[in-house]
């Protein structure tokens, strides 16, 4: 009933379908369909499909990091554009950013939108200063910090043309234990970066989440125990900056409807906190 996650059902034919985004409904040319309404039970059988409200609904919290991270960035998830929201947050990390640089470069795939943003604010070029390989497995969860550090190498490569000599901009969704910030740093010093300043279009993470993201307790999160200049010397870089809450907020439209309780740490149902 809070609406944590996103659900979207769209008929098509005789044929209806569910998807947590819109893309997989614009795959499958379904152009008929709605979002499913917190506290809804939808049911479905030969008869067609049918609707009921299960549950009490309460003030919306819609996941906060469906928009920063989660979701491809060609859905729509609580009827708004993943793409545009993600630009908004990128072009507000620009409008409080005093560095100079020379470039702007993504870290693929989820920092792509934001960093256009950014570029488009602080009129910055653009450049992909770093490729990513997509058969390459998950990183975090290597056993080893070599083996981390391997697994984030076979999946980001920087191209040494468009780093080497540069001051750099790099864009990221967030911050999290700082491990792959770490390594990204050191790929980009190796092939020659000379400044390299990282911006997160998320506010620090301080808290973790009980309402299904694998958020670790806190003593593992690096914003939780370091300040950004702190961060910032952890990882190598030169500057760290975070998206405000506040600058967040005003990225997306029923600002009162999310949920932010990792930023914050007011939750809106009891937890146990480790």
């Amino acid at each position: 009933p809070y609406g944590f996650r996103p659900l979207y059902i769209g008929t098509k034919d005789d044929m209806t379908v569910v998807a947590s985004e819109t893309c997989a409904l614009d795959i499958m040319k379904v152009k008929e369909y709605r979002e499913v309404k917190p506290g809804e039970l939808i049911r479905i059988d030969k008869n067609g499909t049918h609707s009921e409200t299960y549950a009490p609904v309460p003030v919306s919290q819609r996941c906060i990091f469906e928009l920063i991270y989660f979701a491809r960035p060609d859905s729509q998830v609580f009827g708004q554009s993943v793409h545009l929201r993600r630009k908004q947050m990128g072009m507000a990390l620009a409008g409080n950013d005093t560095v100079e640089a020379d470039i702007v470069v993504p870290v693929p795939d989820s920092g792509n939108s934001a960093a256009l943003g950014y570029s488009e604010k602080a009129r910055v070029p653009l450049d992909y200063g770093l490729t990513r390989n997509h058969y390459a497995g998950r990183s975090f969860i290597m056993p080893t910090s070599a083996e981390r550090e391997l697994a984030v190498r076979m999946k980001l490569h920087p191209v040494r043309e468009v780093i080497e000599g540069k001051r750099i901009i790099l864009v990221d969704d967030s911050l999290v234990r700082g491990t792959t910030a770490r390594i990204l740093v050191k790929l980009l010093r190796e092939a020659g970066a000379r400044e390299i300043h990282l911006r997160l279009c998320s506010p620090e993470i301080r808290w973790p989440c009980f309402f299904g993201i694998d958020i670790p307790t806190r003593s593992e999160l690096i914003s939780n125990h370091k300040s950004p200049e702190e961060i910032a010397e952890y990882i190598g870089a030169d500057t760290v900056m975070f998206l405000s809450l506040e600058s967040l907020r005003n990225c997306v439209e029923d600002a009162e409807g999310y949920c932010y309780s990792c930023f914050s740490g007011k939750y809106c149902l009891p937890v146990n906190i480790m």
